[in-house]
């Protein structure tokens, strides 16, 4: 069984959600310092635990159980977004702007996009 269409727009539209509220997430990181040693990588950690829930939710929306083939697949996923949610934490502000730029751009890579603006040959 591979995750479905819906399910990967699910998760996707999930994604998206977390990144636009990654401040909100990065401050209660923050509330746990000196306990955690890195607000970036709990932010990280709170946001993918999230969507995570969020996937497992949608499964049991559906009665049915992720196999282990689904959970390989949705690491993937998250694996696949994993430095646009990382920025998300890290500079906010600059996901908002590309963001807008790639509006009209669906499945292009916003830290791609944003690492090749910055090169000069």
């Amino acid at each position: 069984m591979v995750i479905s269409k819906e399910n990967k727009d699910f998760i996707d539209s999930l994604v998206d959600y977390y990144i636009s509220e990654s401040e909100s997430y990065r401050q209660i990181a923050e509330n746990f310092v000196p306990e955690v040693e890195s607000v970036p990588d709990t932010a990280f950690g709170i946001i993918t635990g999230c969507v995570y829930s969020g996937f497992l939710q949608a499964y049991q929306n559906q009665q049915q159980a992720p196999s282990l083939e689904d959970i390989r697949e949705f690491n993937q996923i998250i694996k696949n977004r994993a430095p646009l949610i990382k920025k998300a934490i890290l500079d906010p502000i600059s996901i908002q702007s590309d963001k807008k730029e790639l509006k009209n751009k669906p499945n292009q890579d916003l830290t791609k996009n944003k690492s090749q603006n910055n090169h000069t040959d």
